[in-house]
């Protein structure tokens, strides 16, 4: 990524510590991806998604953002790229989403995967059919999902361009962060739905706008404050997550000295740890256990350089 311009908003300190963090990352993630190969035999049939092609997905979302702000170097931009074809490759170029989607209808995760591809130019024409004919089915309004759930599936289809018509008032009061509740009754993972909840509204900061006011106002007065809280108990994943929404807002949020600190929390070799806990195991154990932060490192750290640059 090339050096951001500073500003009053994010200064110098904050953009050379994310410069730091996100290079470092997706240099780990890149290094370390042949640990994140599906089993042999893997079909859409998956009694464990989440660990077996969700980190695919994941891994796909940090490398399509490092494309979509632009600011990287040709180096990190190859790098990038080459995710994007390690993971598309694993998922048999898109027919693996495709299977699943056509054997589970009711599922979503297909949907979300596959719009992280297409924000970075890969398409899979069988699956977009399906998927724009099940948009048209009741059921798919009716699935049983928590609301910041279904504020990832609406971002997926705009994504994607499914015509699909979406009250976004609607699902994003039916969020804790919708109704602006009292601030310190958050617990740990009310905190991540926040943090989803303002991802999927902003498309990961690209549309800061569309975060309705009261929301931004609520999240200004009380991000700092949950930062420091999860900052002081070393829940780094969740304080990661927490500054790509200070990314997300239309007056970012960026505290330099807790950049700094995060960056001097990561690996040198790239690994953001989960938390304050000793970092064990083999490659592959460490694979497993910090692959997500080190994603959310990824995003955290391109978000951060690109809304300085903005402004």
């Amino acid at each position: 990524m090339s050096t951001p311009r500073t500003t009053a908003a994010a200064p110098a300190p904050v953009g050379r510590s994310a410069h730091r963090v996100a290079t470092r990352a997706l240099g780990w993630l890149r290094r370390h991806c042949e640990l994140g190969t599906l089993p042999p035999g893997t079909t859409s049939d998956m009694a464990d998604p989440d660990n077996i092609y969700k980190p695919l997905g994941e891994t796909a979302l940090a490398a399509s953002l490092v494309l979509r702000e632009g600011l990287a170097s040709a180096q990190e931009e190859r790098t990038a790229r080459e995710l994007l074809d390690f993971a598309w490759w694993e998922l048999r170029g898109g027919d693996m989403l495709y299977e699943r989607q056509l054997r589970y209808m009711m599922m979503v995760d297909p949907l979300e995967l596959y719009a992280h591809f297409v924000r970075a130019g890969y398409r899979h024409r069988r699956l977009e059919a399906l998927l724009d004919h099940l948009g048209g089915l009741v059921t798919m309004d009716a699935v049983e999902q928590v609301p910041n759930r279904r504020l990832a599936v609406a971002n997926a289809a705009r994504l994607t361009g499914l015509a699909r018509e979406t009250d976004w008032k609607r699902l994003t009061d039916a969020t804790w962060l919708g109704n602006t509740p009292e601030p310190w009754v958050i617990d740990w993972m009310t905190a991540y739905c926040v943090t989803h909840t303002v991802f999927h509204i902003t498309d990961w900061g690209a549309r800061p706008g569309d975060l309705p006011p009261h929301l931004e106002e609520y999240l200004q007065l009380w991000l700092p404050v949950w930062l420091d809280i999860w900052r002081e108990v070393q829940e780094w994943d969740l304080v990661t997550e927490l500054l790509i929404v200070g990314s997300c807002l239309r007056e970012p949020y960026a505290d330099p000295v807790l950049w700094e600190e995060l960056a001097s929390v990561q690996h040198e070799d790239g690994l953001m740890p989960r938390d304050g806990k000793e970092v064990e195991g083999d490659a592959a154990q460490r694979f497993r256990d910090h692959h997500h932060p080190t994603v959310v490192a990824a995003v955290a750290g391109t978000l951060a350089l690109s809304r300085a640059a903005q402004r």
